[in-house]
């Protein structure tokens, strides 16, 4: 039996939720609801779930907040949240789970077999921890991003990716060191994760750090050089935008 709680400021979303879940009620039970961030520290303490069903959200105080309050987090979490931009790219970028209000019960049903599986298997939570991590990295230059490849899940400091390409629905992530690490995303899905960190959509296929730019070749073939000797090309309709960004970092 997986001990549950829901925290949630929406009384709507509760009854949907809850009622939904118990349907499960042979392998789930309810220990508790709260609809703040302080009301639901105290559930958590109380109770000791398993699984948390939380608000990102809430007055005063947000679900992030929840979770750095509560010190030992050996739960697993499945956000449920109306749209929010920072909020969703923080979950996504430490490959956590979350729904979109209103709920989508085949989405619903994906992320709890997920997170059942994981409560089964007892494993740490690492992919929370690293979320921990990010949201108390204030100056946010050793944020680590979580790719999960399906065998493994590597935590690799945004600094350290050097470009990512398309390659149908997947991901070629390439580094400073070792292989490139192949991720079953799209380019859309980084690029608005990692945005925020300067990363330049330069072409359809290509996403890159220019950190990591070498120099810049214009002319009819434009291109931007990037470390290990890779040139990447550069959109027409994009080039005046990448020019624009690049010739601010590249000296002369």
């Amino acid at each position: 039996m997986i001990r549950y709680v829901i925290i949630d400021d929406e009384v709507n979303n509760i009854e949907i939720l809850s009622s939904y879940l118990e349907k499960y009620r042979d392998n789930l039970q309810l220990v508790g609801i709260a609809t703040h961030v302080d009301e639901g520290v105290l559930l958590i303490k109380n109770t000791q779930p398993e699984l948390i069903f939380l608000d990102i959200q809430m007055p005063q105080k947000n679900g992030f907040d929840l979770l750095q309050e509560i010190g030992e987090r050996s739960f697993e979490v499945i956000f449920v949240t109306a749209y929010d931009k920072f909020g969703i790219r923080a979950v996504k970028f430490s490959a956590l789970d979350y729904l979109l209000k209103p709920l989508n019960i085949q989405e619903l049903e994906e992320a709890l077999y997920k997170a059942v599986e994981k409560i089964k298997q007892k494993k740490y939570n690492a992919n929370l921890e690293n979320l921990i991590q990010n949201l108390n990295n204030k100056q946010h230059d050793e944020d680590k991003i979580a790719l999960s490849t399906g065998r493994e899940t590597r935590y690799i400091p945004v600094a350290q990716i050097v470009r990512c390409r398309a390659d149908d629905n997947y991901t070629e992530i390439h580094l400073l060191e070792g292989e490139p690490i192949l991720i079953s995303k799209t380019l859309k899905e980084y690029d608005e994760m990692l945005s925020q960190y300067g990363f330049i959509r330069t072409h359809q296929s290509h996403l890159i750090n220019p950190k990591h730019v070498l120099g810049l070749t214009k002319g009819d073939s434009p291109a931007v050089h990037m470390r290990h000797n890779f040139l990447v090309p550069i959109a027409r309709q994009k080039k005046e935008y990448v020019y624009q960004i690049l010739n601010q970092i590249i000296k002369p």
